[in-house]
């Protein structure tokens, strides 16, 4: 049971000290409300336009790839410290490379698929496109 109320403890000191932070930070700090700082950017220039903005979809492609690959190589520094001494632990080969080499061909197999179906191809933006027109009919 004491273990249970050390992870309380530990909760509750959690708990505590962000919400303590903040009230004390509430308490003491200056309020001196004025214009500037209801504005949208709060760099004293008046924002033009909606917040709302279209960006390119690739870079969502590309951070979701990231994270895929990032995760692929946490999971394989771990198996490669276990893998010398599975071996001198007699496991067999197959037995050591099978699950890896399945995580990684499945891997594969989807970067090939985001590679065919154009996921990760950057696309040129209009105005790009527009300039290497221009400057290819200049020279």
């Amino acid at each position: 049971m004491s273990d249970w109320i050390a992870i309380g403890a530990l909760a509750a000191v959690g708990l505590l000290i962000p919400i303590g932070m903040m009230t004390v930070s509430a308490l003491l700090r200056p309020s001196v409300p004025e214009t500037g700082k209801s504005t949208t950017y709060e760099s004293g220039e008046t924002p033009t336009g909606t917040t709302r903005i279209r960006f390119n979809i690739q870079y969502y492609m590309v951070a979701l790839l990231f994270v895929v690959f990032d995760i692929e190589t946490v999971l394989l520094f771990p198996w490669v410290a276990i893998y010398r001494p599975a071996l001198e632990g007699g496991v067999p080969m197959f037995e050591l490379l099978w699950p890896m080499l399945a995580f990684v061909g499945i891997l594969a197999i989807g970067l090939v698929w985001a590679w065919r179906t154009g996921a990760v191809k950057w696309t040129r933006s209009p105005r790009a496109t527009q300039r290497k027109t221009e400057r290819d009919l200049n020279t």
